[in-house]
């Protein structure tokens, strides 16, 4: 049976139209990452800046048959260096978005965590894997299983309202939010169901705002409504959800990788919470998980573009 997509065609539609936004592409120096920042070009998407040594991207770019004559070019000699020369970009107003090449991902978010220089917000940075599950109706949204390893409460609250504020600009006005454990009952043994009951408790007291929360709920619960009724769960998020909020990295990420290696799922990954919005891919992911990574990305500036500067201006005209 073959597997409909339908998720992250609407995303690009939507990325369409709007113009290209001027990217910061550190170290795309592997045939997938040069390949992604090529094709959201074609896409008009984003409007890259590669960055890295001009020797190498030009033989890369000849040997996998891609024109990048177009594109500006930043001149790095190291991972570190790039990573920098990214940060610095975006701090400039030169690039409204920041996307990881092939270099590991400590490198890369080392330039944005670092104080003074990089691109921390006043709010966590967290990250959110944006699925497109055959067998799910919507978009579902997984945070955080890529940036926090053990979220405290307060941590959680803020990776919960950056999934929110990203669900309005992808066009969710009340997004259902699911807080995860391995049940849906509070149970002081497990952590987890403590604070999926105290983030309910601050939606409903204006601490966190914008989404529909319920918690704590097991997976199953959280996103079929047969399971939902067989548990008799009665909420407007249980079987639903458009967001999973994991208890930790590590659930998380393994949560991720079973959608998208046994359900068939394709995953664009996006960074919230700085100065503008950071594509996160995994170095193995192939130029079409790149460039759903690269539309949300796109969507989320556009939407935080100052309405005086007007569609598609950059801050420093």
């Amino acid at each position: 049976m073959t597997q409909s997509h339908h998720v992250f065609s609407g995303l690009l539609a939507q990325a369409n139209a709007t113009p290209p936004i001027p990217t910061a592409v550190v170290w795309p120096l592997s045939d997938l990452s040069l390949q992604g920042a090529c094709e959201a070009a074609r896409e008009h998407v984003i409007a890259p800046v590669l960055i890295g040594p001009p020797d190498r991207l030009a033989a890369l770019a000849q040997l996998e048959r891609l024109d990048i004559s177009g594109f500006a070019l930043v001149e790095a000699a190291s991972e570190a260096e790039a990573a920098a020369k990214g940060v610095e970009l975006c701090r400039a107003g030169k690039a409204r978005i920041l996307m990881k090449g092939s270099l590991h991902t400590d490198a890369f978010m080392h330039a944005v965590m670092q104080d003074g220089t990089g691109l921390r917000g006043t709010r966590r940075i967290s990250h959110v894997f944006i699925f497109d599950v055959p067998r799910y109706p919507h978009v579902l949204m997984i945070t955080d299983a890529a940036v926090n390893i053990a979220p405290n409460l307060m941590e959680k609250a803020d990776i919960v309202q950056n999934a929110i504020d990203l669900a309005h600009v992808l066009g969710m006005p009340e997004p259902k939010v699911a807080i995860l454990s391995a049940v849906e009952t509070v149970n002081p043994k497990i952590q987890s169901t403590i604070d999926a009951a105290a983030l309910c408790k601050m939606a409903e007291r204006g601490q966190i705002t914008g989404g529909l929360l319920d918690g704590p709920l097991a997976f199953d619960n959280a996103v079929n409504l047969k399971a939902a009724r067989v548990k008799h769960l009665s909420s407007p998020v249980a079987g639903q959800a458009d967001v999973l909020v994991v208890p930790d990295l590590e659930s998380g990420n393994m949560l991720a990788k079973q959608l998208e290696y046994l359900a068939g799922a394709e995953a664009a990954g996006i960074v919230l919470g700085a100065r503008v919005p950071i594509v996160l891919t995994s170095r193995a992911d192939g130029p079409k998980a790149r460039l759903a990574s690269a539309a949300v990305a796109a969507l989320l500036a556009e939407a935080q573009l100052p309405k005086e500067l007007g569609a598609g201006a950059s801050p420093d005209e």
